[in-house]
């Protein structure tokens, strides 16, 4: 192969890479918008989902759109009916709420074990995402009293967003890649339930104030305070989703 040959080999498979990055950046852009449409509540369990209107709405081809559903349908938000595309999953069952909080608890439970090890550098950041949770807490409260009708899903997912980042603060604290994986696949369930739940009962007050709880005993250096403070805040879960773990 002559040198001319190998810039060309060269230059072809930097173009190849080039092309592949933007599909994979589209198709994680589509995942993202359909996502939004399933946590949202724009579109109703049961309803179905055609690849062409997704694709149309989007601006894209049905290619990035049939990937996107594809990977959704692992997480369960989706389901492929034969023939007629996709169809947006019904709500969780109380069987599945309780089996989502009881998986939870034990991978929750198992990082706070790991992270205690590591509380002197976790406190300040967890200090920090207790705060943007009380805060974005205040704002729905705000935005509660300024209405009758509760905050819709756009004013509620700054709260749920910092709800779910003290949780994984945690989590990326216990310093286990597996366990972070594994948590965070569970992350797409975890707003399917909150879907379910009835907003117009958040459960704010409860939640900030077991967050606070889990946050001294992580200050007060003794790790089991902090492993009893978290399944404290399960257990409170359960019993405002009324479900048995």
């Amino acid at each position: 192969m002559n040198r001319n040959d190998v810039s060309s080999a060269v230059t072809g498979r930097s173009a190849n890479k080039a092309s592949v990055v933007p599909r994979r950046a589209l198709r994680d852009g589509v995942y993202d918008a359909i996502l939004e449409k399933l946590l949202d509540g724009s579109t109703p369990p049961g309803s179905s989902m055609s690849i062409d209107s997704l694709a149309r709405e989007l601006g894209v081809s049905p290619t990035p759109v049939r990937e996107a559903l594809v990977q959704l349908e692992h997480t369960g938000l989706v389901s492929r009916v034969a023939l007629k595309g996709y169809r947006v999953a019904e709500p969780l069952s109380p069987s599945q709420m309780a089996e989502l909080i009881d998986a939870r608890t034990v991978l929750e439970v198992a990082a706070v074990e790991r992270a205690a090890a590591h509380a002197d550098d976790l406190v300040p950041e967890l200090r920090a995402a207790h705060a943007q949770h009380v805060l974005s807490a205040h704002r729905v409260r705000k935005l509660r009293g300024e209405g009758a009708q509760p905050p819709d899903y756009a004013d509620l997912r700054e709260y749920f967003t910092a709800d779910w980042e003290f949780h994984l603060t945690i989590i990326r604290a216990a310093d286990n890649g597996f366990l972070l994986q594994l948590t965070e696949s569970l992350s797409a369930h975890v707003h399917r339930l909150r879907q379910t739940v009835d907003h117009g009962e958040m459960d704010l007050d409860e939640a900030v104030a077991e967050h606070a709880a889990i946050l001294s005993a992580f200050e007060s250096g003794d790790p089991q305070r902090a492993v009893e403070a978290m399944r404290a805040h399960m257990s409170a879960l359960a019993r405002r989703w009324a479900v048995e773990i």
